[in-house]
């Protein structure tokens, strides 16, 4: 765990750091995706990575793992409670990137935002 200096945007920023988080979040705001959903949708992204981010992820609490428990399993990945409050957040956060830094977005928002 990293160190948060009793400060609670420092721990959430902890939470979603990592090259590939927020996009994974972001693409869970629009509903259950599989691994290789994922993969698809985060090209560059290896294996190994995404997998590690995906683990963070549920350990923070923010991302579920669901398996079936066929064989093979499928396993479905999706936002908690907590991770689907980041939704807005992340949002405010695109807002501000598109006024001071003048970075337009480029991707359509979640259906589970909260506006």
């Amino acid at each position: 765990m990293r160190p948060n200096y009793g400060c609670p945007v420092q721990g959430t920023i902890n939470v979603i750091a990592g090259k590939w988080k927020v996009m994974i979040l972001w693409h869970l705001g629009f509903g259950a995706k599989r691994f290789a959903e994922l993969k698809r949708l985060l090209p560059g992204v290896s294996e190994k990575v995404l997998t590690d981010q995906l683990r963070q992820l549920e350990s923070d609490g923010v991302v579920r793992r669901a398996t079936d428990g066929a064989v093979p399993a499928r396993v479905d990945y999706s936002l908690t409670v907590a991770g689907e409050e980041l939704i807005p957040e992340m949002e405010q956060l695109c807002h501000w990137g598109s006024r001071h830094l003048g970075i337009p977005p480029t991707l359509k928002r979640p259906r589970s935002s909260k506006r």
